[in-house]
């Protein structure tokens, strides 16, 4: 079976900081190949990978801005003109590639790794009957559209080793946003008179310069960027609990996958896909409000961080990813 993967070009595939597109992609593309499929990566030319792989823009369009329509349709189009070559191509890039889909032979897959907005919707309803979707968690699936699977992201679990002792501070770990509530987490931290560590792409300037920075002195509040790969695991696996008091309905969530693999145990607000991730009670807590996410801070000890482990070695590894895609897969091409 010969696979095309489509990855973003806004970060670099495995991306060096932040970039949970191309991180999903990369640790797909990289487990793939490890089962022996012949995979052709379609991705920024800096990105590493034991895939073949092929590019039109040699670096990230995030670290070295360009005209992201020109480079988008360059991109998408340098798979096009190859579809003939793959016997599947799995799009990982959002719904503009559905417009090609109709036009090339090969059948193609795509992931639906959120919806950026409602106005996004008639895109996808428009291929509903020639296209096959993929949902990252049940919870965020349009009733408007038709899926062939429900696939939770994996995670490369060397990257992210168990930790069966935590250190004492707190974490916030993820792009800098309203939504991503780094202010309730700031203010949950307050209120326990516990040590914060926060983590994270400043997305909005004006929110971290009004709601985050104010609070950041290097000792309660400490904020140390947006960090890579390495200083990531060891950030996530010390903690005594990832706090995510996120406030919109969130597809999946990378960090908290993350933090359970490493031990460590999740308070999050029970919005979009956290109740999919998070056994209550088990791997962390459900919670609603500040006041509930203060209370479960104090619970936390209950938690047995290698259950943590357990749940997220069961679920969102690497190998259990690449398993039910090639079984998708398979269902895909023996119908085409």
């Amino acid at each position: 079976m010969k696979i095309a993967v489509l990855s973003p070009i806004v970060w670099r595939t495995p991306p060096r900081q932040y970039g949970p597109w191309e991180q999903v992609t990369s640790v797909l593309t990289e487990g793939l190949v490890k089962k022996g499929i012949d995979v052709t990566l379609f991705a920024t030319g800096d990105s590493v990978t034991r895939a073949k792989l092929s590019s039109v823009y040699d670096h990230p369009l995030g670290e070295e801005p360009a005209d992201f329509k020109v480079w988008e349709c360059l991109h998408i189009s340098a798979l096009m003109e190859r579809a003939g070559e793959f016997d599947l191509i799995h799009n990982n890039y959002d719904f503009l590639p559905l417009t090609y889909s109709r036009l090339i032979p090969t059948p193609m897959l795509t992931t639906i790794h959120g919806f950026s907005s409602p106005d996004i919707i008639p895109v996808y309803k428009k291929y509903n009957n020639t296209g096959h979707y993929v949902s990252i968690s049940n919870s965020d699936r349009s009733s408007e559209l038709r899926y062939i699977a429900t696939v939770y992201n994996g995670i490369d679990t060397s990257l992210f080793p168990y930790r069966e002792v935590a250190e004492d501070y707190l974490l916030s770990f993820g792009r800098i946003h309203p939504e991503k509530g780094t202010h309730l987490a700031i203010e949950i931290a307050r209120k326990l008179n516990r040590q914060l560590v926060i983590c994270g792409l400043i997305q909005d300037a004006r929110y971290f310069t009004e709601k985050v920075e104010p609070f950041v002195n290097g000792e309660t509040v400490i904020y140390k960027g947006n960090v890579g790969p390495a200083e990531r695991c060891r950030i996530l696996g010390n903690a005594t609990a990832l706090l995510h008091p996120v406030l919109f309905e969130e597809p999946f969530g990378l960090s908290i996958a993350e933090a359970m693999m490493c031990g460590t145990p999740v308070i999050a607000f029970n919005r979009g896909a956290m109740k999919e991730l998070i056994l209550e009670g088990t791997t962390g807590f459900l919670v609603n409000t500040v006041e509930e996410a203060v209370a479960a801070v104090g619970n936390i000890p209950d938690i047995h961080r290698h259950n943590c482990h357990l749940h997220a070695m069961a679920n969102f590894s690497q190998e259990q990813m690449v398993n039910r895609y090639i079984e998708v897969y398979k269902r895909i091409v023996s119908t085409a």
